[in-house]
């Protein structure tokens, strides 16, 4: 849990460096939340068929982009690319593939462009 908060406290700070553990346990963390609101936005009938998303569920996910992009940016600079690369999920299938293997890569060791290595501190 301290990992998320971790992630929330640091709403919009795109520079520095996010480990592997960071990234992966606000992601675990989203996917359950998306999961139980999921669930709950059925049992109150809060759910549009038109776009399959509910009322909760679609606060919920516009409360967490901006962290969601921020964690995503500084896990590609532990792995020294340009948080740019975050675009290249726009690109169907390919793109998606490729980030995930830049987000499951270890980090650069010692200190790169974009700070210290946060597995040091």
């Amino acid at each position: 849990m301290n990992w998320y908060l971790d992630v929330l406290k640091k709403y919009a700070v795109f520079s520095g460096r996010a480990r592997r553990k960071e990234y992966w346990f606000f992601f675990l963390f989203n996917f359950i939340a998306s999961i139980v609101l999921a669930i709950v936005d059925s049992m109150l009938g809060t759910v549009n068929m038109t776009y399959g998303i509910g009322l909760l569920g679609c606060i919920y996910t516009l409360l967490v982009l901006i962290p969601g992009i921020a964690v995503g940016v500084r896990r590609l600079h532990d792995t020294d690319r340009s948080g740019w690369w975050l675009l290249i999920g726009l690109v169907p299938l390919i793109g998606v593939i490729v980030l995930i293997v830049f987000f499951v890569m270890d980090s650069t060791p010692g200190d790169n462009r974009f700070g210290p290595n946060p597995k040091g501190q």
